[in-house]
């Protein structure tokens, strides 16, 4: 391929849209182009990153025995209501670009396929002799975001490889699963990657256990948190540790266990409390005043109870609140502080009565009572605007949810439950309270490990580029998937599913991979493997002898690129630096000698070497790099 044909146009500034490097590098060195929000247009060089990429995805994925297939699209709604994620994919989370055909019936664009693929395994796998079997697909999928950022992250177009097997039993499930798990670090290996898998939450996927792999990059949006043994990895949604031991009260200040008033104007936070009157923020209990909207019309009033210093882990509140509710009232749409401003939402467009005076934040106790929180008429009538039918109401009773490390506090200061006090000197059972314990915080780095407590968790940031689950009988329960078992006994098929973000592989591996003059590409995912410059297009020395590296390249096998512009040396060097092809030949001065130039992207090693000697070189890293030994320079 030749520069001047290649639509190539670079930006020298940085443009305006882009955040961090990889988003900034991309436009800049013309991979993508904008096309709308969180929407890109994939250039001639990134499509052939993504080619790259996908050939390694269905080689491993091929030589493991696994099928490719391609999947609509366009899914009909009546799969995913079978399934129960329908509401929770758009009314929900409403991440699913749904839509009406002109006959009126609902469709939506698929953010994932376990309900399309599921019901052609209801239609398709009959019998034990069939199974094991493996599908996958590289496809494009869509995903609603609320904020698309960070160019091909967290955009609401992205190419992604998912991959869904079917099984007659839970132990054949977790023997592909080990293997997927193996298939995915060769993948990743192969693209350049340094990548760590850790314990994930399953989301709205489901299934009892999922993995992640994680590329380690400071703009990843995840946390990390990683044992100093290297025993233990999750994402901080699913990471588990021992919070660090509270500061007892002084003994003059354990008392009754109903406590002792304190007047504490101003202090509305734990931050405020602390500072104004010299409380430990692990001596305080802190509540959080929540409304869960579910799917059948609940709106449940949650009272959360937290020690000072530890924060909310709103996936592990999800999973409880699903556990506990999720049957009886379908999926759950939002978790919302429930605040003056919501009370009055409630009233005016659901016809539900919260009294805003019932509401004393900043100083709520974990024995809040329920008063008006609670709705004793049942189904409240609607409100005017309010589609009669709709089911809109609020529980009867406040769900009351306490974390281990509150629960475990012998003595503590807590919100009086009125304006401007606190309490000191609180026990669970002066409060007339037996806290409902869940583990409902959020990991941080410093926190001691459970596997050996003599460990700590360390963090650093990272980028989801995999994901892999097994999903257990869920969607085939949902979608009736059955097969006839050896003894010819009908059972239901066990299901796993194994995802790769590929245009977000791409985009990380720039994270991994970039300096201050451009992009990095390891060999196996770049564009190129080698780009031949000649500094004089006006030359005919360095023009003859460009040319001929540049054939003799392609004639070995090498992806080459030629860089034929009639453009100053200066650019052309910047540009091929910019757009990060892994090895340089320059054709300059030397040419009348026969010699080039050889530049290795990763670290510029440079080396001045006869045209034969520097093709040698040349071809025998490349080939290197392709067999998984290295980039060599």
């Amino acid at each position: 391929m030749r520069v001047s044909r290649l639509l190539l146009v670079t930006l020298r500034d940085d443009p305006a849209e882009a955040e961090i490097a990889s988003h900034k590098l991309l436009i800049r060195a013309g991979y993508i182009r904008r096309v709308a929000s969180g929407i890109y247009a994939y250039l001639p060089l990134l499509w052939r990153v993504l080619q790259k990429i996908s050939a390694i995805v269905r080689e491993e994925m091929d030589g493991s025995g696994a099928l490719e297939t391609l999947l609509p699209q366009l899914q009909p709604a009546e799969l995913w209501q079978r399934s129960g994620r329908w509401a929770g994919y758009t009314a929900g989370e409403g991440i699913m670009f749904h839509l009406c055909d002109r006959q009126g019936r609902e469709l939506g664009l698929g953010p994932t396929h376990e309900e399309v693929i599921t019901s052609l395994a209801a239609d398709l796998l009959r019998s034990y002799r069939q199974l094991p079997v493996n599908l996958y697909q590289i496809q494009t999928k869509f995903r609603d975001e609320i904020r698309p950022r960070f160019g091909l992250m967290r955009g609401r177009e992205f190419i992604m490889k998912d991959a869904y097997s079917f099984h007659g039993s839970e132990e054949c499930l977790r023997q592909t699963y080990a293997a997927m798990d193996g298939v995915y670090r060769r993948i990743f290996q192969r693209c350049g990657l340094r990548v760590v898998a850790v314990e994930a939450d399953s989301g709205a996927i489901g299934g009892s256990a999922s993995q992640e792999f994680m590329v380690t990059a400071e703009a990843g949006e995840d946390l990390i948190l990683t044992s100093s043994d290297g025993l233990y990895a999750a994402n901080q949604e699913r990471a588990v540790s021992l919070a660090p031991p509270a500061v007892p009260l002084p003994g003059g200040m354990r008392l009754s266990g109903a406590g002792e008033p304190l007047a504490t104007p101003d202090a509305t936070t734990i931050e405020q409390l602390a500072a104004g009157h010299g409380f430990d923020p692990t001596q305080v209990v802190k509540v959080l005043l929540l409304l869960a909207r579910f799917e059948d019309g609940l709106r449940q009033a949650v009272v959360i109870s937290l020690r000072g210093d530890q924060q909310l882990n709103e996936v592990k509140l999800v999973n409880a609140l699903t556990a506990r509710l999720g049957a009886a009232h379908g999926t759950l749409l939002s978790i919302e502080p429930l605040s003056t401003d919501l009370a009055r939402e409630l009233r005016q467009k659901e016809g539900i009565e919260i009294d805003p005076a019932a509401l004393p934040l900043g100083y709520l106790g974990p024995d809040l009572e329920e008063g008006a929180l609670v709705d004793r008429r049942g189904l409240a009538e609607p409100a005017q605007g309010m589609a009669r039918g709709s089911g809109a109401r609020l529980a009867t009773t406040v769900l009351r949810l306490t974390d281990a490390t509150a629960a475990a506090l012998t003595a503590f200061v807590c919100g009086a439950n009125r304006p401007g006090h606190h309490r000191v000197g609180v026990s669970w059972e002066g409060l007339g309270l037996t806290p409902d314990v869940v583990d409902l915080r959020a990991c941080q780095a410093g926190d001691r490990c459970l596997h050996d407590p003599s460990q700590t968790l360390s963090a650093v940031r990272g980028i989801e580029v995999g994901h892999i689950f097994q999903l257990g009988r869920k969607y085939a329960e949902a979608l009736e998937a059955r097969y006839t078992s050896e003894s010819g006994q009908e059972e239901t098929l066990w299901m796993g599913c194994y995802g790769i973000g590929v245009s977000r592989l791409a985009q990380a591996a720039i994270e991994q991979n970039h300096d201050n003059a451009g992009l990095n590409w390891p060999v196996a995912i770049a564009p190129f493997e080698a780009i031949v410059v000649s500094a004089s297009a006006q030359d005919p020395q360095q023009v003859s002898l460009a040319e001929s590296a540049y054939d003799r390249l392609r004639q070995a096998g090498i992806d080459a690129l030629l860089d034929d512009r009639d453009e100053r040396a200066g650019v052309k060097f910047k540009d091929a630096d910019l757009i990060g092809i892994p090895w340089r030949l320059v054709v300059g001065r030397g040419a009348a000698r026969g010699e080039v130039e050889v530049v290795f992207r990763a670290d510029g090693h440079r080396r001045d070497l006869p045209l034969d000697q520097a093709l040698e070189v040349l071809i025998s890293a490349i080939t290197a790099s392709r067999s998984g030994l290295g980039d060599s320079a």
